[in-house]
């Protein structure tokens, strides 16, 4: 996946290479990795954009500085570790890259992980929704940061 940040390919390849019971276990080790809301967004859902499509309340919410870099925040609830977990790996893979890094990343790329032999179509499809969610909102803040 030559179009990822090196951040987000170097997960890519850690879920890619692992066992399907390991994806599960790593999905899982990251939904403990979400950064907490910074006090701006702490009981703020309102703010911040929900991803319908997904099964659990999920809402994000991303931000593009001066310099074009991205930062995206998550509120999922502990009870869908999974959803979580995909949330940990945006944030970790993702916080930090360019507009353009993000906006290349490909809209199936959590397929290359081997998360579709893991978890059911109805959370893939809810995964979808997240990272096209968070790549419209940044394509609108980068636009209105010009």
């Amino acid at each position: 996946m030559a179009s990822a940040p090196p951040k987000l390919q170097r997960i890519v390849e850690l879920f890619a290479g692992a066992p399907k019971d390991l994806r599960v276990e790593a999905l899982l080790e990251y939904s403990r990795k979400v950064p907490a809301l910074p006090p701006r967004l702490e009981g703020q859902q309102a703010s911040m954009e929900q991803v319908e499509e997904c099964q659990t309340p999920f809402f994000l919410d991303t931000e593009v500085d001066d310099e074009r870099r991205v930062t995206a925040w998550f509120d999922c609830p502990p009870e869908a570790p999974t959803t979580r977990g995909f949330a940990g790996i945006l944030a970790e893979g993702l916080n930090g890259a360019t507009v353009e890094e993000v906006l290349a990343v490909p809209n199936d790329f959590y397929t290359q992980m081997g998360l579709a032999e893991a978890i059911s179509s109805l959370r893939l499809r809810g995964m979808g929704a997240i990272l096209g969610r968070l790549k419209r909102q940044v394509r609108e803040r980068a636009g209105a940061c010009r």
